[in-house]
């Protein structure tokens, strides 16, 4: 019999982070994950650290800013453990603005976007820039994972968690290798903690995205990100996949479907081009499919379920869990801890009452 004093479900960018930062305060923990870690969402992103974009949920802003916030000190301590630096590979956005907000300052006009002429058709589209960092959710988690190996976190993939009850003040976690039984239990399996956990009021659910890379022409030095509502063109600009940019991503309900469709990569190839004529013959190198984990209000969920004050969750995190990672392991960690949380967790609780989208 094992007994962990946390067990978490799930190694994506979520469940290690968490680990890690248990683990720095001395806490034993064993991650279980059903195939390989970091293998499905955590490296299918486009690595965008959108604390700002404006199609955000309002209350997701203190989660956002407190990561971004403790960002330099977590990939500090990865590079610590794993002797890997991980760069931001761009410091700004151009962001288009919906039609219905009012002009701002930080508006830029036609002339303010000259520079970027013919490389840039704005078309339509308002523009802000926004200071707003970006990483490669590759890199990352190749030195996340080597940074989890340096310690005495006990990690196990190819390791489904079949059920859980509460025992006493714990929690048995069942798998097919046994029975663990655990002080705590957190849920970090994403898109599949509908089937991990029993949730009270608000499911998490699969949405599905499509995505490529493209090789950048060389007289093509994009150096900062472009995001519109339809389209998004994230640049590496260091490390094993630098002059490539990212091109996403569809938002589709497919369940667990992660099939590629030469169709849709054609379309958000063609949206790059119509914002980025330079992308226009841009060779594709990879395209490939994530699964976000969704909830109905566009919120994560932090904290325990109510049916066992033993059993929390963290997960649905959408499409900021790189961006959240951080914050989220801190905050966690403060409930695991029985301290008060940085911020106020409550627009976050499991228990919140669905909200149709």
């Amino acid at each position: 019999m094992h007994h962990p004093d946390v067990c978490i479900a799930g190694a994506g960018i979520i469940g290690l982070s968490l680990a890690l930062e248990l683990h720095h305060r001395g806490v034993r923990v064993t991650v279980l994950d059903q195939a390989t870690p970091l293998a499905e969402a955590s490296t299918a992103a486009a690595g965008m650290l959108a604390a700002r974009d404006p199609h955000n949920p309002p209350q997701l802003r203190p989660l956002a800013e407190l990561s971004l916030s403790l960002y330099p000190d977590f990939l500090d301590r990865l590079h610590i453990l794993s002797g890997m630096r991980v760069p931001f590979q761009t410091l700004a956005t151009l962001q288009a603005i919906p039609p219905n907000v009012p002009n701002t300052s930080g508006e830029l006009t036609l002339k303010d976007l000259a520079h970027l002429r013919p490389a840039l058709n704005p078309g339509d589209h308002r523009f802000i820039l926004l200071d707003e960092y970006s990483l490669d959710p590759r890199q990352l988690a190749t030195a996340l994972l080597a940074a989890v190996r340096t310690t005495t976190i006990d990690l196990r993939p190819n390791t489904k968690v079949l059920y859980t009850r509460p025992v006493d003040n714990s929690v048995e976690v069942s798998t097919p290798a046994g029975i663990i039984h655990a002080a705590n239990f957190v849920d970090c399996t994403g898109a599949w903690a509908s089937t991990t956990s029993h949730l009270p009021n608000i499911r998490v659910t699969p949405k599905k995205g499509q995505m490529l890379s493209v090789s950048l022409p060389p007289s093509f030095a994009l150096k900062l990100v472009v995001r519109t509502p339809d389209i998004y063109i994230v640049p590496r600009t260091s490390g094993p996949n630098s002059s490539r940019a990212i091109i996403g991503a569809t938002i589709e309900d497919a369940g667990f479907d992660k099939t590629v469709h030469s169709a849709d990569i054609a379309h958000l190839s063609t949206l790059a081009a119509a914002l980025l004529p330079p992308l226009a013959h841009a060779p594709q190198l990879e395209a490939w499919a994530g699964l976000r984990p969704a909830t109905s209000d566009g919120l994560p969920l932090l904290g325990a379920l109510p049916t066992h004050p033993n059993h929390f969750l963290a997960t649905g995190h959408y499409r900021d869990g790189i961006l959240l990672a951080p914050a989220t392991a801190h905050v966690m960690t403060q409930l695991l801890s029985g301290e008060a949380p940085s911020i106020d967790l409550e627009p976050f609780s499991p228990t919140r009452t669905r909200i149709t989208p």
